[in-house]
């Protein structure tokens, strides 16, 4: 189930999932700890006798307010004769999630209507050992466990405290879980459950024939009572309104802070560029890690997580805010890269949000021989992405610190790490983490990463240094080339392996190809890259309604059992936007720059309501597969609108 409207200050994040339910709770690190561990918490309504949570039988709309991150979710129930408008926010400043919710009554008397608020906290991702217990100092209702503390509160007409509750064994045979208990209209008042426990609050609500009625929520998360004991304190000082209100008007001066021309970009694309890059902050810590995505139910599927930081998504992720003026945002992840960079100068597959490695599925024995577990190009990125900040940042006082530990250090491995014969790269993971050989994407990557290692060698005035990181880039493009064409084919292969006589090479035909121009190794029009790309256009483009592009030929990662046989895989933002891309880098007058413009439509027609992008999505009927939200997507997106409008521009400022 796709998780359609995330809120988040960096700190503590919460997932709501299609059904308006609270799925994923991270805290105090975004992307490690979910303490939910993916069980939705239960959001219900009880008037004239009968109980309903949200699902199926409730219309939903679930968006965010305009250039915010406070939702504007309205639900509507004809049998109960209810609607309520509800607004969800991480306050921006303090460690509290707050819902307010206003209550509509659809028919003609007075009725008593009570909302109820289940929780099924799993702290620390498990369910053992953990209290649930009624405070009286505060008022609320607190689940805690060694140092997580979560406290729950409620308000109507200003008057605050819990007086509804109750707190139960939920893995105990014969034991009513409290959501149960409360379809009655009522619950037990029980003070405390311990072991796996959950609870259930409600707000009584009295509403006029026709009228409506108001009424907050908020759960504080913190490490001991005194810091959710406090926050609890706040809320009530300054009021949740007066806290939605503060945090909604941040996150609109923030998204506004750089004027911006669009050329002649459709509003639903800008309105959708807006909207990515308040996407792209729910996922991203306050200590620098940015993660690939938050949404826990794929570990029901694999048992492991897209809750990491891989170099190469944060690369993408932060040369795509660098370039949209948000440079002080990955401050911190260059720093967070420059952390975990192995003595020999590579980054691992990918890293927990706190720094430490995190599973790895490539092995270190190939064929007998020992290898690095590694994908090179997401050790390249980080140094081109890091070259993007500083064109756009000009932070040399920032970029200093990190020239020997990180520039210089990785770019050294990369130079290192090659074929003295062939001098491509050795052999590495794709950026698909699935084949081990020389690819054609890892050798862009490693050009560009070189490239801009010796773009900050000249900046320090280090001639020698740059003059050596410049000539092994040559060798490379030289190299790719020489080694990597398919000559039958007339067109770049995605892989080669290395044998006798140079390297056998992988036909089938890999978007991933699109990283030669992406990436600047090879430009746009040369001949052999416009073969590749109309190779990549022919074969991947989907012959379906909803049409899209697969990564490659036979891709059969998340494939529905009910899509069409004849399909190469199923569409990507990320490969259809990279087609965008390529149309934009050829772009010589605006009307070629205009066949760009349906790739990025298309995003915007497969996004969920909300704006939010999958990894992928139904080859048929458009429904999001995989992840949701992709930070991947949603910088991909924010990039390839930026370049369009900067050739735009240019275009338009040349009279073409």
């Amino acid at each position: 189930m796709p998780k359609d409207i995330p809120v988040s200050n960096g700190n503590l994040l919460f997932n709501f999932d299609s059904d308006y339910q609270i799925r994923d709770v991270y805290f105090p690190l975004i992307g490690q700890e979910n303490h939910s561990k993916g069980n939705p918490f239960r959001f219900g309504v009880w008037v004239d006798g009968r109980c309903s949570w949200m699902g199926p039988e409730w219309k939903k709309d679930l968006r965010y307010h305009y250039n915010s991150l406070v939702t504007d979710v309205f639900l509507k129930n004809e049998a109960l004769g209810l609607e309520l408008c509800c607004s969800d926010v991480v306050e921006i400043d303090l460690n509290v999630y707050i819902k307010k919710i206003e209550v509509t009554n659809l028919k003609g008397k007075e009725r008593q209507v009570r909302l109820f608020f289940n929780h099924d906290f799993h702290l620390y991702g498990n369910d053992i050992g953990e209290t649930a217990y009624f405070d009286p100092r505060t008022r609320s209702i607190i689940h805690y466990k060694a140092n997580r503390y979560f406290l729950i509160n409620c308000s109507v007409a200003e008057k605050c405290g819990v007086d509804y509750y109750a707190c139960g064994d939920k893995e105990v045979p014969g034991r009513e879980r409290t959501w149960k208990d409360a379809e009655d209209g009522e619950l037990n008042g029980n003070q405390i459950s311990w072991g796996s426990a959950d609870s259930t609050i409600g707000i009584w609500l009295q509403l006029p024939s026709g009228g409506k009625a108001e009424a907050f929520y908020w759960m504080a998360a913190g490490t001991l009572y005194h810091e959710v004991a406090q926050l609890n304190h706040e809320v009530i000082e300054k009021t949740p309104a007066e806290l939605i209100k503060r945090t909604s008007n941040y996150w609109e001066a923030w998204i506004q802070k750089e004027s911006r021309s669009f050329g002649d970009l459709p509003k639903t694309v800008t309105d959708i560029f807006n909207r990515s890059l308040l996407i792209l902050k729910t996922q991203i810590d306050n200590r620098g890690a940015i993660i690939a995505a938050n949404d826990s139910d794929i570990v029901r599927f694999g048992k492991d997580t897209y809750s990491y930081m891989w170099g190469r998504d944060g690369a993408f992720v932060a040369a795509a805010l660098a370039k949209a003026g948000y440079t002080e945002v990955c401050r911190k992840f260059f720093n967070f890269c420059s952390r975990v960079l192995s003595e020999e100068g590579y980054l691992y597959q990918h890293y927990n949000p706190d720094g430490s490695l995190a599973s790895n599925w490539h092995p270190w024995l190939l064929d007998g021989k020992a290898v690095i577990p590694i994908q090179e190009d997401s050790t390249a990125l980080i140094l081109w992405a890091l070259w993007i900040h500083y064109e756009n940042s000009k932070e040399i006082g920032f970029i200093r610190p990190l020239y020997n530990e990180l520039i210089q250090k990785s770019a050294d491995f990369l130079v290192a790490h090659r074929d003295l014969e062939t001098l491509l790269p050795r052999p590495s993971y794709d950026l698909w983490e699935e084949r081990f050989g020389v690819h054609s994407f890892t050798v862009a990557a490693v050009i560009a990463g070189l490239s801009a290692a010796a773009n900050f060698a000249r900046l320090f005035q280090d001639a020698s240094l740059a003059e050596k990181y410049d000539k092994v880039a040559e060798q490379m493009k030289e190299g790719l080339t020489r080694h990597l064409y398919h000559t039958g084919l007339k067109r770049y292969a995605r892989s080669g392996y290395r044998n006798s006589d140079g390297y056998e090479l992988d036909e089938v035909i890999d978007v991933s190809l699109l990283g030669l121009t992406i990436l600047g190794a090879l430009p746009p029009k040369d001949p052999r890259m416009v073969e590749t790309m109309k190779a990549i256009r022919r074969q991947l483009w989907l012959k379906t309604p909803v049409e899209g592009c697969a990564r490659y030929q036979n891709d059969v990662y998340q494939r529905p059992n009910d899509s069409p046989p004849d399909i190469p895989g199923n569409p990507w933002f990320i490969s259809t936007l990279w087609l965008g891309e390529y149309f934009i880098a050829c772009a010589e007058s605006l009307q070629e720059l205009h066949e760009a413009l349906p790739y990025l439509e298309w995003c915007g027609k497969n996004a969920i309501p909300s704006g939010v992008f999958a990894e992928q999505v139904h080859p048929v009927n458009s429904s999001p597969l995989s992840v949701s939200p992709l930070t991947w997507s949603h910088s991909a997106f924010v990039w390839t609108v930026l370049q369009y409008t900067e050739k735009f521009n240019t275009l338009k400022n040349n009279g073409v």
